[in-house]
């Protein structure tokens, strides 16, 4: 039996608790929130379960002093981005693995001192660190890299990521980290914070195809692009105003020192209709060189009762859950799971 912290209990939290407390392999003895409303709540409650006897707490030298094998660490992706550093630091040298869905992919991308804190605060603990998730986390790291392997000349491998915001009803997240319904006249969120933070979490996946392939970024050119609203769109946070940002693409390349380019896009959009049919599916993936690869990747909610978004969360705490016992067993210090096979310079 594993014992396991749950640390935030927002929509990707809930799941986790869920998760976590279905597991019969899994015992949850901690959960840690943000704010006072859900303190001293039970965990179970929290988790639409029969209650456990875990009371949720704030206070997190009460959570560092608990035993557990592992935290769950599922707060929300927050600016600046190493803001969630000083937490994780902590928990690690309390003796804690820690599996985040809220970056730590490749702290490498970010110079070694940064990578440094987090490996050296591990081996203190005894204990390992691992960045999960589904992008960043699989989409690039293991399943397009281990695609690579049918490459016997790999120019660019490019990946299309598209996110249906209409149905997300969290305006804090549709309007203040995916940036919709902002207004380009008062101020342009591809310079500033907003741009820094989606630049510096998902520089991580570039770094891991450049260094996986045996070599490194050369340069990394941003180009991103706004949406704008022709009329009024309605969804479930809100609505979007004409004139105002309706879709935002955050989109990178990266170059690398031994050829092969990532092209990087990423798509959120409150209406979907106004992209092309290209940009439909949740990922597409095209690997240019000899032979050219193309692949499609949608994950669906299965119950049309329930909002679209709630597929991509579960696949998201799936990937965390199922980390939990490789990331346990591994040797303390940064883990990170590597594609069976990548390209490679012949």
């Amino acid at each position: 039996m594993t014992r396991v912290i749950q640390w935030a209990t927002g929509s990707m939290g809930r799941t986790g608790l869920r998760r976590i407390i279905d597991a019969e392999e899994l015992e949850l003895v901690g959960a840690y929130v943000y704010g006072s409303t859900k303190v001293g709540a039970d965990a179970g409650a929290l988790a639409k379960r029969d209650n456990i006897g875990v009371l949720a707490t704030n206070d997190r030298a009460e959570i560092l002093a608990l035993d557990a094998e592992v935290v769950l660490h599922c707060p929300r992706i927050t600016q600046p981005y190493d803001a969630l550093v000083d937490d994780v630091v902590a928990l690690l040298e309390s003796g804690k693995n820690v599996v985040s869905i809220a970056g730590f992919h490749w702290p490498a991308a970010h110079g070694a001192g940064y990578a440094s804190r987090l490996e050296q605060a591990a081996l203190r603990g005894g204990v390992t660190l691992a960045g999960v998730g589904v992008n960043p986390g699989i989409v690039v790291e293991r399943l397009t890299m281990a695609a690579t392997v049918m490459s016997h000349e790999l120019d660019r491998v490019s990946v299309f990521e598209t996110v249906d915001a209409s149905a997300m009803a969290s305006p804090e997240f549709v309007f203040g980290l995916m940036g919709l319904d902002s207004d380009p006249a008062e101020r342009d969120i591809r310079q500033g914070p907003l741009a820094d933070l989606y630049g510096t979490l998902f520089s991580e996946v570039l770094h891991f195809f450049a260094a996986e392939l045996g070599g490194q970024v050369a340069e990394i050119i941003p180009d991103h692009r706004l949406t704008l609203a022709e009329k009024q769109i309605e969804t479930a946070a809100g609505p979007i105003r004409p004139g105002h940002v309706a879709a935002t693409e955050w989109r990178w390349l990266a170059k690398t020192d031994l050829g092969p380019e990532l092209l990087l896009s990423i798509l959120w959009t409150a209406d979907t209709s106004l992209h092309g049919e290209d940009r439909q599916g949740h990922w597409t993936i095209r690997l240019d060189g000899r032979p050219v690869i193309k692949m499609t990747l949608d994950i669906e909610e299965a119950d049309p009762s329930k909002p679209p978004s709630r597929a991509l969360t579960d696949g998201t705490i799936a990937v965390a859950i199922n980390a939990i016992p490789h990331v346990v067993a591994a040797p303390p210090g940064l883990f990170a799971f590597h594609p069976p096979a990548a390209w490679s310079v012949a």
